[in-house]
C-alpha cells in the first residue's frame, strides 16, 4: 500500500496512537507503522504509546522473538535520535516491563497519566479500566493486575504461556460476540470520574475501537483509532498535537479532522 501520509503533513510536538496490535503475521500493518515511525514519529519531540502496541505480550523475554526485538529497535532508533517514548500498557500488553522498557529506549508510565500543554491538562489512559459494565472483563483484569498473579504467570514456560494467552484470546473473540457494543464500550461514570479525579480538562484513550471526539460537560474526549490498514478504505491513525497547540486527527487514508 502506497503511503498516503505526506498529504497531511504537519510537524506536530506530541503524537498519540494505540491499538496497533502488532503480530508478525500482518506485514501490512508492520509496514504501516514503519512509515509512521520514519515520516511521522520521528519529527515529533514526544510519542505516547496508549496501548496494546502489540496484539500479544508473554513477557519481556519474548524480546528474543527477531519481530518483537525489530519493534524494540525501531523505537530504540526514535529515542536515540531525541524522541520521547511513553507507554502505557494495554489490555493485551500489560506484562511489558523494564526490559522491554530498556530495549526501546521507553518509559513505563501508570495507567492514568497527566500531561500539561498549552494551558490544558491532558489525561492519558487505554480506556479498559473505564469500561465498567463489562464486569466479566473487569474481574478479569483485576485478577491479572495483580503483582502476585503476575510473577506466577510469568515463572510458567514461555511456549506455556503463550498456549495460555492463546486460549485467553479465543474465549475473548467468543465473548465479544455474546457482548453489546455498549457494554463494551467506556461508560459515562467512569469517565466522568477520571476527569473529577485529575482535574483534566482533555482526556485521550483508545481501547474501544471506536475513533471518535466526544464533548461532555464542557471536557473534551478523543478516542484513538485501532489500525487496519489492509482493510478498504485503511482504519488507523494517530492524534497530534501541533506546536501552536491545535489537536489534530490524522487517518491513514490522509485525511484530518481539526476537531
Amino acid at each position: 500500500m502506497a503511503s498516503t501520509f505526506a498529504s497531511s503533513f504537519v510537524f506536530a510536538l506530541i503524537l498519540f496512537i494505540s491499538d496497533l496490535h502488532l503480530q508478525v503475521d500482518r506485514p501490512a500493518l508492520t509496514e504501516a507503522f514503519v512509515r509512521f515511525v520514519d515520516e511521522r514519529a520521528r519529527f515529533a519531540r514526544r510519542l505516547y504509546l496508549l496501548g496494546d502496541l502489540f496484539e500479544y505480550w508473554a513477557g519481556d523475554d519474548d524480546l528474543d522473538d527477531p519481530f518483537h526485538a525489530r519493534i524494540a529497535a525501531m523505537l530504540r532508533t526514535l529515542a536515540d535520535g531525541g524522541v520521547e517514548v511513553f507507554w502505557i500498557a494495554g489490555n493485551r500488553d500489560f506484562l511489558v516491563g523494564e526490559r522491554f522498557a530498556v530495549a526501546a529506549g521507553l518509559t513505563l508510565l501508570p495507567e492514568t497519566w497527566l500531561i500539561e500543554d498549552h494551558g490544558r491538562r491532558i489525561v492519558l489512559v487505554h480506556g479498559d479500566a473505564q469500561c465498567t459494565d463489562d464486569v466479566k472483563y473487569m474481574a478479569f483484569r483485576a485478577q491479572v493486575r495483580q503483582p502476585g498473579w503476575q510473577q506466577q504467570f510469568l515463572a510458567m514456560p514461555l511456549a506455556q504461556r503463550k498456549a495460555i494467552i492463546a486460549g485467553l484470546r479465543d474465549n475473548s473473540r467468543k465473548d465479544q460476540g455474546e457482548k453489546s457494543y455498549e457494554i463494551m464500550d467506556v461508560t459515562p461514570q467512569a469517565i466522568d470520574d477520571v476527569f473529577a479525579q485529575t482535574g483534566a480538562d482533555v482526556m485521550i484513550h483508545g481501547h474501544t475501537h471506536r475513533p471518535a471526539l466526544h464533548t461532555r460537560g464542557g471536557k473534551l474526549r478523543y478516542v484513538l483509532p485501532d489500525w487496519e490498514p489492509e482493510s478498504l478504505p485503511p482504519r488507523g491513525g494517530w492524534i497530534a498535537i501541533g506546536d501552536d497547540g491545535a489537536i489534530t486527527r490524522h487517518a491513514l487514508d490522509g485525511s484530518v479532522e481539526n476537531r
